[in-house]
């Protein structure tokens, strides 16, 4: 471990991030999750950020495969996904997000922290994708909870800690 201490502060933020995203998947109204008059529509939005979480907790393409029914179209180049993944499907997607977080920070040693990680984007140590990846869901969920607001005159509430 890199320090029990500091695996486990990590942990309960990215673990708040994920329990606020996950909120505002379910706060979210049926009538919103596919409007197509949105731009990127609610869901989409919600998948494109578990997707990353999953890529970047595994830190490399090679050996990367989301869990059925996601596949890598969102790294493709056509990018192109069929049809609105269900809130179900998602609800699924985020518990095998968190789950994967919890385990990979809690047993995130130096050595891993340290490792490089490649992408065709991103070129950075493991350890700082993390915190990285922690921004981005927040960055998203934000975006998420302003549609949310807007549109419900209503959003979820700060999460502090994940347990």
């Amino acid at each position: 471990m890199i320090n029990t201490d500091l695996n486990s502060m990590i942990w309960r933020q990215f673990g708040a991030s994920l329990d606020m995203l996950s909120n505002s998947v379910a706060a979210c109204p049926d009538e919103l999750w596919d409007d197509d008059s949105k731009n990127p529509q609610f869901w989409y939005l919600a998948y494109h950020t578990l997707f990353f979480v999953d890529l970047y907790l595994t830190g490399a393409l090679d050996g990367f495969s989301p869990p059925a029914p996601f596949t890598l179209s969102e790294i493709e180049p056509d990018g192109r996904i069929p049809e609105a993944y269900s809130k179900a499907h998602l609800n699924v997607y985020l518990s095998h997000c968190r789950d994967k977080c919890k385990r990979v920070v809690l047993e995130m040693t130096t050595e891993r922290a340290e490792e490089k990680c490649r992408f065709r984007w991103l070129e950075i140590e493991f350890g700082e994708l993390q915190i990285y990846n922690m921004r981005h869901v927040q960055h998203h969920t934000a975006q998420l909870n302003l549609i949310l607001r807007q549109q419900t005159i209503s959003a979820p509430d700060w999460v502090s800690f994940a347990s």
